[in-house]
């Protein structure tokens, strides 16, 4: 019998040769290091890039570029992914090669704009009924299948979430259970499970397991305060390019017409102007409520000649 690893759909970090870059290696004073971060020399430029970021981060770039030129070598892609390095992971950074602008597929404006909006930002504030804990039990109940088979199915699954108030045991329907597998949840994990929803968001390991291995590369958290179940403002960031897709894609249709139409049209679909400029109306209306911010990010255009 033959068995072979699955391979995980999740999106991965590609390993390349810009991999090592861990930021631009500055002091506090902005003065750039000799060798740190992954970088070596080009002291001046690091230290023209320090201020870049700066101005990023206080909002005072908008609609500025920055054009690097230089031979082939000598580490302007570096400065660029060590840029996005600092600005750190909730401020959208699309990185895409000039050659990707020409295609005969797709208009050359249309993928300028897709990847424009894919680095402009909303971080979006949710306050939500949730049930929040550190995993202390999680156990799924099984029964005979229903259509005959001689499998088990899954009926239900008891989870005990603690926090430092109390702890209380919830048994959750099945889908519930699909979603906790999706988040590779395990005894001793940090999560909170939305009430009208059932999503089910991984935190973190509990800090009490901080000591636990030498070289676990984890996010420890503290164990949550309060009740398990409470009213918890939740903020979820995407892009304006994730809207465009959300709404463009076609809802419902779940029948096998419906699916075989979604796989018989092309990968890459115009997205028209009307439905960008609803989307853009109802993000300002969000903004303008206080439900919303906007997180400017940066298109970084590699081999733009």
């Amino acid at each position: 019998m033959k068995i072979e690893e699955v391979k995980s759909t999740t999106k991965t970090q590609r390993i390349a040769s810009h991999s090592h870059i861990k930021g631009l290696g500055l002091r506090d004073d902005g003065t750039a290091l000799e060798v740190a971060a992954g970088l070596v020399g080009q002291e001046n430029a690091r230290e023209a890039a320090g201020v870049v970021v700066d101005l990023i981060k206080q909002k005072k770039m908008a609609g500025r570029a920055l054009l690097m030129a230089g031979p082939p070598g000598t580490g302007k892609t570096a400065l660029a992914l060590a840029v996005s390095q600092e600005l750190g992971p909730k401020v959208p950074f699309c990185p895409m090669i000039g050659s990707e602008v020409y295609s005969s597929e797709v208009k050359k404006t249309e993928i300028l704009m897709e990847n424009f909006r894919r680095a402009i930002g909303l971080r979006i504030k949710e306050t939500k009924e949730v049930w929040e804990g550190e995993v202390t039990e999680l156990r799924p109940e099984e029964k005979d299948d229903p259509h005959g088979s001689y499998n088990k199915v899954i009926s239900s699954v008891y989870i005990t979430l603690r926090t430092a108030k109390g702890s209380k045991q919830l048994k959750l329907d099945p889908i519930i259970y699909e979603n906790i597998q999706k988040e590779k949840v395990s005894v001793g994990d940090v999560i909170y499970i939305e009430a009208t929803s059932g999503n089910v968001k991984r935190v973190g390991r509990c800090d009490v397991y901080a000591t636990e291995y030498d070289l676990e590369a984890e996010e420890y958290v503290p164990l949550p305060k309060g009740d398990v179940h409470k009213k918890k403002e939740i903020a979820q960031d995407v892009t304006l390019h994730d809207l465009d897709i959300a709404n463009a894609r076609p809802q419902g249709g779940h029948d096998f017409m419906a699916i075989m139409g979604q796989i018989m049209k092309p990968k890459k679909t115009e997205i028209t102007d009307k439905l960008r400029q609803e989307i853009n109306k109802v993000v300002s209306k969000y903004i303008d409520q206080g439900i919303a911010e906007l997180v400017p990010g940066v298109l970084f255009i590699d081999e733009s000649t």
